[in-house]
């Protein structure tokens, strides 16, 4: 069963924000700012946050610029998950990954199917990692956000989750880059 192993520290993560939103503002971004306000509230550092438009091109860009950058950890976006014509995040995601983490989108359906039953499944949230980053897409709405925040991301983020974590495997994720 997972636990947190308070003998060990916390260490903090440094997470960029991605709303993709045709329409919103910074304002009126609920989605963006739920994830802020845990990300900030669990003691890890925000390191940036954008509004980017339903653009795969854009996305996939700011993504590998965030990706580039060596103080951003982890990428979260929310907002073009579904399957509208114009939802496009999953497949800018994908442009970028170098490997793609398949259980965090079966994952986060078993978590969204307790709250909202079979309306689980138009949603694709995905999860990758490249250039040494963790990459997550999901949904545009608070509630999708809270879910996959503190069901999934806030353990798995937290470098004393047990029996393992994400955070632990960070100097490993690009040693296919160091091997010759």
């Amino acid at each position: 069963m997972s636990r947190i192993d308070e003998s060990k520290e916390f260490l903090p993560v440094r997470i960029a924000v991605l709303t993709v939103s045709d329409t919103r503002t910074l304002d009126e971004d609920k989605s963006g700012q739920t994830l802020v306000d845990r990300i900030t509230g669990a003691g890890h550092i925000l390191a940036d946050r954008m509004i980017l438009r339903d653009e795969r091109a854009e996305i996939a860009d700011q993504l590998r610029r965030w990706c580039g950058d060596p103080g951003i950890d982890v990428v979260i976006s929310t907002g073009g998950t579904g399957l509208t014509g114009r939802d496009v995040t999953v497949e800018a995601h994908r442009d970028v990954y170098e490997k793609e983490m398949d259980a965090f989108g079966t994952v986060f359906t078993i978590v969204s199917m307790q709250k909202i039953g079979t309306s689980a499944v138009q949603s694709r949230a995905t999860g990758g990692v490249a250039n040494g980053t963790y990459l997550f897409a999901l949904p545009g709405s608070p509630g999708a956000c809270r879910d996959a925040w503190d069901d999934i991301l806030s353990l798995q983020l937290d470098y004393r989750h047990r029996p393992c974590n994400f955070v632990e495997i960070f100097p490993r994720l690009d040693e296919h880059k160091r091997r010759k």
